[in-house]
């Protein structure tokens, strides 16, 4: 399958981890609130999409509600109306937003790097409704914007929908004691990046301590762009310099690549 190329702009710009959360009071994460501080200081923006029970992208990470609300059930139970009603923690009114909202908000601006999360879980191939609703929602929009995921059925499902939409693999070292309830044998699997060019994936945004794997640094070689997670201090910067195009960041100012 053929490959859009990702934007430049992914490139030239740090990209805030859930937008610019946590280092101002009433900010959270994934919030509207983060959204416009990373806009304000000219980073990118990494966003993640829930998807509602009537079919919305909404902008939230967790499957569930409990860490980020003082509501608790899955996202994916609730409606987009029911949704955007309810506060985020750590914020004076923020509620979460749709994926629209943050579209017409960032309104291409700034590179947005979009994570479909893995609603059907264990990366199999329960996919397509939050993906519709992605592509729906980006119809026309004006900007630099790439789509990824830990699933890559997800990401097929986006190139069939849009084969023209910039879309990666989210990539880890898979390590089972972190990945349960997934499978060994499918972490194995995973960690190898078979699915790249399957779903005709133009990058990967790997978990920054396993970049220097080969199979990443052959990609990389090969001139696949190398984004990565999460980054917490400009020392961690340091060590996957000269292995990543691209960090992921939070908690701190990122100057990479300055």
């Amino acid at each position: 399958m053929s490959a859009p190329c990702l934007p430049a702009a992914f490139l030239r710009q740090p990209i805030a981890h859930r937008a610019l959360h946590g280092l101002q009071d009433h900010c959270p994460e994934n919030s509207r609130a983060a959204i416009c501080a990373a806009i304000a200081a000219g980073y990118g923006i990494e966003i993640d999409l829930q998807v509602s029970s009537d079919g919305r992208a909404m902008v939230f990470h967790d499957h569930m509600l409990n860490r980020l609300t003082a509501e608790d059930g899955p996202v994916r139970d609730r409606s987009a109306q029911a949704l955007s009603r309810i506060r985020l923690n750590h914020s004076r009114d923020e509620t979460i937003p749709t994926f629209a909202e943050v579209l017409q908000l960032v309104s291409g601006r700034v590179p947005l790097l979009v994570e479909v999360k893995d609603v059907g879980g264990e990366t199999g191939p329960d996919v397509g409704e939050l993906e519709a609703a992605a592509i729906a929602d980006l119809r026309d929009y004006p900007g630099p914007v790439a789509l990824m995921s830990f699933n890559p059925h997800s990401m097929a499902e986006v190139a069939r929908l849009a084969p023209d939409m910039p879309r990666g693999l989210t990539t880890s070292a898979f390590d089972p004691t972190d990945w349960a309830p997934l499978a060994p044998a499918r972490c194995l699997e995973l960690r190898g990046i078979p699915d790249f060019d399957r779903v005709g994936a133009c990058f990967v945004s790997h978990e920054a301590k396993d970049v220097r794997r080969p199979r990443v640094q052959e990609l990389r070689a090969s001139g696949v762009p190398v984004l990565c997670w999460t980054i917490g201090a400009p020392v961690q910067e340091a060590e996957v310099s000269g292995y990543v195009d691209n960090v992921t960041f939070e908690n701190y100012l990122s100057a990479f690549g300055a």
